[in-house]
This record gives structure tokens, sequence and C-alpha cells, in this order.
């Protein structure tokens, strides 16, 4: 279809609310900066943005950014657009094919030309053993300081993952595939401690945390009822998403919940300061609620221990469920 058309279908979506909804573009089957897609970038950033939406839009990139490009961006005057520099320093062209110094020039044009767009550094897979050494912390530290904010995660290590590793004679970097990123505690200690004892850029657990608090908003997600994500977060962002975290009540749930189709298989099991737990309620329909709520809302079937929120359990102690 073309690009209008995809826009279209975007924006009269059921799932999909006005000012509320964050965007990702481009970010599964290619890169939005690739020469031959981000002419297709730009128009649908453009369409979305003569709307006058005020959307988050989130375009991850591994690939060259020029100053060209930021013109263009920075010509946007209503969504709240954020580059996502994908860097992961890991040097194995069988598991990372794109050099990451492309990556690293990027985030830095892209941070010096920024004016109505923000910069975050996605520093991600972090993989134990391949680019968590002390010259890759510090790495990473240092880029941060040309970036709005900083998001580190782990690996997918699903499945196919794990096949390609074996294929090709990889060490596999654990034991056992998840349906989460696995980020294991010792790790995440030596990640803080890092950032901490260099001065690196703010840093943050989880994307729309960092992207929320590169445009000075609270977080769409939420996340604030879950305190042990926020230890890490600057004072003013915490000030922000203190003043916006409202637990909603059953009937305000139900009630944006009847734009949702089969919404009489919605349960709620249960309504706490950290995040209303429902059951019978697949992915999609659960996160339609959590951004028009900005309130968190979990799965019944997937809980969500505490200190790892939504991180497999690979690497942690188990502690009692949040």
């Amino acid at each position: 279809m073309s690009d209008a058309d995809a826009v279209r279908a975007l924006v009269n979506h059921r799932y999909f609310q006005p000012h509320r909804t964050p965007i990702q573009i481009f970010n599964r089957a290619t890169d939005p900066f690739l020469p031959r897609v981000k002419t297709h970038l730009f128009d649908v950033l453009d369409d979305l943005d003569r709307r006058g939406l005020t959307n988050h839009v989130l375009v991850v990139t591994r690939y060259r950014i020029d100053p060209e490009d930021c013109a263009r961006l920075n010509r946007l005057r209503h969504l709240k657009l954020t580059l996502l520099v994908t860097y992961s320093g890991i040097a194995d062209q069988r598991i990372e094919p794109v050099d990451s110094a492309i990556a690293a020039r990027s985030l830095q044009v892209a941070y010096q030309h920024a004016q109505r767009y923000r910069v975050v550094l996605y520093w991600r897979p972090l993989v134990p053993r391949l680019n968590d050494s002390p010259e890759h912390l510090a790495r990473a530290v240092e880029l941060s300081r040309h970036a709005h904010a900083t998001v580190f995660t782990g690996l997918f290590y699903r499945g196919e993952i794990a096949d390609y590793y074996r294929a090709n004679g990889l060490p596999e970097p654990y034991d056992h595939t998840a349906r989460r990123k696995i980020v294991p505690e010792t790790l995440e200690r030596r990640v803080l401690e890092a950032f901490d004892s260099a001065t690196g850029g703010p840093l943050f657990r989880k994307t729309s945390c960092g992207v929320s608090f590169a445009h000075g908003v609270p977080d769409c997600n939420g996340h604030y009822g879950v305190r042990e994500l926020c230890d890490i977060c600057p004072l003013s962002q915490l000030g922000l998403c203190a003043d916006a975290h409202r637990p909603p009540t059953e009937a305000q749930v139900r009630e944006l919940a009847a734009r949702l189709p089969d919404k009489e298989d919605l349960e709620i099991v249960q309504i706490s300061e950290r995040a209303a737990t429902t059951a019978g309620l697949d992915e999609q329909p659960r996160y339609f609620l959590q951004h028009g709520l900005g309130f968190q809302i979990h799965d019944q079937r997937h809980p969500h221990r505490r200190r790892r929120h939504g991180r497999a359990d690979i690497g942690w102690q188990r502690e009692a469920t949040a």
C-alpha cells in the first residue's frame, strides 16, 4: 500500500488513540534510515505531523544519520519524535553484522543537530561475556553523553536465536531460552556502577521511561507504580511521574475497555498502586488500556516479579511476584 494508505490505516485502527498511542515506524523488517526506506519514513512522519498529532513516535536505527536527515526531522512541529540509536559494541559479525561504529557516529550527529526531536542511546542487547567487559561499559558511558537519555536492555534469547548460535558454532550465552529479555542481576549491577562511577548520562531500564524523560513528560506506560524501576531516575522525572500517577477505578478501566471487541472477556483481578491485573485479555488490548490510562495493565498469566519487571527470571534469585 502507499504511505498515505498506511497512515490512514493506522489512525483509523480501533486501538489507536490520538495523542496517546506510542507509534513505531519501520522497526521490524528493515532499518528506517536505509536509503530506499528513509523517503518513506519522512513521508509518514510528515503525514502524521500534518494531522496535529502529538503522539510519541519511536524510530529505531543502527544505520547512518546525516545532518541533512536531521534538518528534515527538525521541521516537524507536533510529534514527539525520538531517534533510538541501537548500539551494542559487539564485534563478532556473525552476531552483529552492522559495525557499531556506524551507530556511534549517527548518535553523535543526531544529538548535535537535535532541535525538534530527541535522541536516545539504545544500548542493546547486553550479553554476558560478549559485550560486557569494562571497556564495553566505559564506551557506553562515553556515548551516553551524546544522548538525551540511555536505555539498556538484554537479549531476547528465544528458540530461533538459540538455533542460530548452535548452527554457527557460537558459544551460547544462556542455558535456557525465555519469552522475556534476559538481564542477569550481576550484569545490571555492573552497568549501574559503571554509569554512577563515571558520571554517565541519564540511564533508564525501560524504553518509555527514557523517551518520556527526553521529552519532559510523564511516562506514557505508567511505570511509576513499579517503584524499584525508578531508583535510577532523575528527581525531575520522578516528580513528573508522581504527579501523573493515579490508579484507575474499576469503573474507569471498564469504561475504556468498552471500546474493545470481546470486552465481555475482561476480568479485573486486582487494582493496586503498582498495576491493574487482568485475566483473559491479550497483549494488544492490554496496551490499549495501559496507554489510555497511563497505568500499568498486567496479565495474570505472566506475573511480574519484583526488581525484574518484564524481564526473564534467568540470572536472578527467585522472589515473590509483584
